[in-house]
This record gives C-alpha cells, structure tokens and sequence, in this order.
C-alpha cells in the first residue's frame, strides 16, 4: 500500500490542515476566503507534486507543517532589524519542528519519521539532503508564485532584487525551470531578470 493511502497518513495531514485551518489571516481564492498557513500548506504540496511525484512520506508530511501556525508568533513580537529577524526565523523553525513531532508522535510514528520531518523543518542539509532540497524548493515556488507580487511597492525594487537572488540561490535547477513559466506581472517578472542578470 502507498503511503498515501494509510489512514495513519491521512489522519496526520488532517491534523496539520486544522491547526493551520485557525489561522485568522486569510487570502481570497476563486473569491472565497481562506486561511492563509493552510493555503499555502496546500501549495507546497502541489508543488511537491509536480516537482517531485516520487517524493518521500517525510516530505509530504513536512510540506504541510514547515510553517505550522506560524501566526502565532508574529514578527512583530521581536524587535527590528536584520539580527533579530534571523533570530524570529531560526526560533520559529524549531518551533515548527517542535509541533509538528507532537502530532507526528500522537498519530502513532516512530522517532525515524519525527527526526527526519524535523530534519526538513530545521532544513538540516540543504543542497545535500534531498528531502530538504524538495522542500526548500517548494517554499520558494509558493513565495515567487503567491506571495512575490504582494511585495510590489511595499519594498523597494533593489530589497526585492536582493531577496530573489537569495531565493534563486536556494532553489534546484528543477525548480529554476518552474520558477521561469510561473505567470507574473511585468514588474515582477522585470525584477526577476534583474536579480539573474
């Protein structure tokens, strides 16, 4: 049996779609309201999916808890600038991992699929864990895809220009590809060219 089918699996991905189902920030789709962490859990996995159909139980599993009830600690709780910022990101990823092990354990896995979900939580490996590669490269599909035109005259140009180099740097040649025939808007898709030229 695939593990797709496996209730266990199932009941799992269901219990991360309710905790990020409370999200109270939402987003429009198709002119309905929906929570923003589910959304965007939803979206990792489609483009897991479509990257990578072969993918791991593990990396299902983390591409629906990788930002679980994220809301909960805002970045306004930590003060400005860029150190603590990094200090936000690096405490929500343990957080992060600390949950998703709760829910994990509670539907009855062992410590080698908890270690290696929080292994792609924590993104332990990237660019040598396959896994987090995966992942890494749906987050950054989602970011380009919902999230990118949002940023658009909210930031500056030349920060959007860093962040994409950045983000084009964590990506695999696989994703770049997908990254490429994503629709956008003529300014995004400008700044785009700027960051890779």
């Amino acid at each position: 049996m695939h593990f797709k089918e496996d209730s266990r699996f199932k009941e799992t991905i269901a219990a991360f779609d309710a905790l990020n189902g409370q999200d109270p920030h939402t987003v429009e789709v198709d002119e309905q309201s929906m929570p923003k962490e589910l959304h965007d859990a939803l979206a990792m996995t489609r483009w897991v999916e479509a990257l990578y159909p072969k993918a791991s139980e593990a990396v299902h599993l983390a591409a629906r808890c990788q930002h679980l009830c994220r809301w909960e600690v805002p970045r306004s709780s930590y003060p400005e600038g860029r150190v603590s910022y990094l200090k936000w990101r690096a405490d929500l990823k343990k957080r992060h991992a600390e949950q998703s092990a709760k829910v994990l354990q509670g539907r009855g896995y062992g410590s080698e699929m908890i270690d290696a979900v929080a292994a792609i939580n924590l993104k332990r490996g990237l660019k040598s864990n396959p896994d987090v590669q995966q992942i890494e490269d749906a987050l950054c599909l989602v970011f380009l895809e919902k999230q990118l035109e949002g940023y658009l005259g909210k930031w500056e140009d030349d920060k959007i220009i860093r962040i994409l180099k950045k983000t084009w740097g964590k990506m695999s040649e696989r994703a770049h590809e997908a990254a490429l025939n994503l629709p956008m808007s003529d300014h995004a898709r400008s700044l785009v060219e700027q960051a890779l030229s």
